[in-house]
């Protein structure tokens, strides 16, 4: 009798019959379909269905995944390079240890820092061991309670190694929701919800609201800053069927403006959404929100059911979508790959995503804030807007404020206000003992400025002569007893993280980067070379953006670096 190992062709055969890749495991099959039910298979919701996975086994194992593949009709390797793109999904395979059942996750970014937030992390390690897993984890977007960590899903503002181990111990890993928004009969009986019943039903010219928004300035809250009302109109000259996609994925270190609307007033949000799909001619909407915001999603999916069950009007289909801790998607390009079940990577421009966007449709993008306003610029006029301002700036905005303050938190404030302004008259000053010494008006990616130009008016397009600029007006408060050098480095560290490795000059170079300004001497030839190329290289923001802290720190604080100031 030949034997199979006597006979190579017999084996070639056997291998060829067996096919090719991971075998897919029938329990793990059962049990993800069980875990699916009647949700849909198409490929869009990939990310969705990863999620259900992480949720329900703390991990994404190999069978799983591989399950999940045969399930959705993918190709194991479009699931794997999915699943290990963003950070919130713990991929297992057969040679890893599956991570405890609670995750303890622990902001490093600049504002948490400042706070203690390394000392916290050593803290937690050496009292919890290994049975729960410290996480250092970028911004969480609760820069005004830092020290911030995350328990399971559950926040601990300001915290210590104490309130974290009590929230373990007692095992608190869901958010908890105090109930102070503003919920659907409250917000209905106040009069909501009137303005966009009257555009759907056509009592309000389409032309008018636009030229209205236009007529406002209102700019895009998000970062970018393009003009709403022109994005109406060039989305709505589009062929139907148009799409809107909202971007809640504020991942900016410093930046939590939305999370605080989204926690006191949804339903206003919903009502500007309704008004711009009315008006722009959407058929579908998605709303993206940033997985570190639980309690947020919580009540926005909680309060739109129950405007879907008492409707005032007739709503667009909407579709919540849940992000995976990615701070390249909070691009709108990246946003859509993501929304459509791919890695959030952005995509090379033109064509524009209000000519080809989601699903290859024309797609009105917009940030939560820019749509929380809509319904106030319509019901009380334009003038209300650009009547405030300050320094020859007209408007109002929502600063983030974090750092070096009493009062940190988001203040509602005009326009064009200086540092000095907003510090003194919202913010309560500067912490006891500490004085003034720099800032970033923008977040990590919008430069870091010195003391002396505290009297720059905060607004877009006055922070560029200075090498920084306004964004989504994330600020960051550093004092006397601050380095702006470790805040670049710190910044230049979270990018790193973050690049979503697509493009050479920002993978490589946010690296490059950490290492040089990592050393006591920078090589500062070499770090502008460097700089340049990425800012001139990379495709998209975050690459072209990250050499900003590290150039105002070469600029602006030469005296931490040895040098003789400019």
């Amino acid at each position: 009798m030949v034997t199979t190992a006597n006979n190579p062709d017999s084996t070639k055969k056997r291998k060829r019959n067996q096919g090719k890749g991971r075998k897919v495991d029938l329990n793990a099959l059962m049990q993800v379909r069980e875990l699916l039910g009647k949700k849909g298979r198409n490929r869009d919701l990939l990310i969705e269905h990863l999620h259900l996975l992480q949720d329900q086994y703390g991990h994404l194992s190999a069978t799983h995944l591989v399950a999940l593949a045969h399930e959705m009709k993918l190709s194991p390797a479009e699931v794997f390079e999915v699943a290990t793109f963003y950070h919130h999904f713990d991929v297992v395979t057969a040679n890893d240890q599956a991570p405890p059942a609670i995750t303890v996750r622990v902001c490093d970014s600049v504002s948490c820092e400042l706070a203690g937030s390394t000392e916290l992390i050593s803290q937690l390690q050496a009292k919890l061991g290994d049975s729960v897993r410290i996480q250092p984890v970028p911004c969480i977007g609760r820069c005004s309670e830092a020290p911030a960590a995350v328990v399971g899903f559950h926040t601990v503002d300001k915290a210590t190694a104490n309130a974290v181990e009590e929230a373990v111990q007692a095992g608190k890993l869901k958010p908890d929701n105090p109930a102070t928004h503003i919920d659907f009969q409250q917000y209905r009986d106040a009069g909501g919800y009137q303005i966009a019943t009257e555009c759907v039903e056509g009592k309000r010219d389409r032309n008018d609201i636009i030229q209205l928004m236009k007529d406002s300035g209102l700019r895009g809250l998000g970062g970018a800053g393009f003009p709403a009302g022109t994005k109406w109109e060039i989305v709505s000259q589009q062929e139907a069927p148009r799409l809107m996609a909202i971007n809640i994925d504020e991942g900016e270190p410093g930046t939590f403006k939305d999370r605080y609307y989204i926690e006191r007033d949804p339903h206003r949000f919903f009502e500007g959404m309704l008004i711009a799909a009315s008006v722009v001619g959407i058929d579908r909407i998605w709303v993206y929100t940033r997985d570190e915001y639980a309690l947020g999603r919580d009540i926005l999916e909680s309060e739109y059911a129950k405007l879907a069950q008492n409707p005032p009007c007739q709503l667009p289909e909407v579709e919540f979508r849940r992000g995976a801790g990615a701070y390249i998607c909070g691009e709108e390009s990246a946003m859509i790959e993501s929304i459509e079940g791919k890695r959030g990577l952005p995509r090379l421009r033109p064509p524009f995503v209000a000519q080809v966007g989601l699903f290859g449709r024309p797609t009105l993008e917009h940030n939560f804030e820019t749509l929380y306003w809509v319904r106030d610029f319509i019901e009380k006029g334009h003038e209300w807007f650009t009547s405030e301002g300050r320094h020859e700036r007209k408007g109002l905005r929502s600063f983030s404020v974090s750092g070096r303050v009493k009062n940190p938190g988001v203040h509602f404030a005009p326009a064009g206000i200086t540092m000095r302004e907003l510090i003194d008259e919202y913010c309560g000053g500067m912490l006891a003992g500490h004085e003034f010494y720099g800032y970033f008006p923008g977040g990590a990616s919008g430069g870091i400025l010195p003391a002396s130009l505290g009297d720059v008016p905060l607004d877009f397009d006055t922070l560029q002569p200075y090498g920084c600029f306004i964004g989504s007006a994330a600020i960051v408060v550093l004092s006397d007893q601050d380095s702006a050098r470790q805040a670049a480095l710190t910044s230049m560290r979270f990018f790193a993280h973050e690049s979503c490795g697509q493009c050479t000059p920002c993978r490589v170079g946010t690296e490059k980067a950490v290492k040089l300004m990592s050393k006591p001497q920078w090589d500062l030839e070499l770090l502008e070379d460097l700089a340049t190329v990425m800012e001139d290289a990379s495709i998209c923001g975050l690459g072209q953006a990250a050499p900003n802290p590290l150039r105002c720190v070469i600029k602006y604080f030469p005296h931490e670096l040895g040098l003789e100031e400019s």
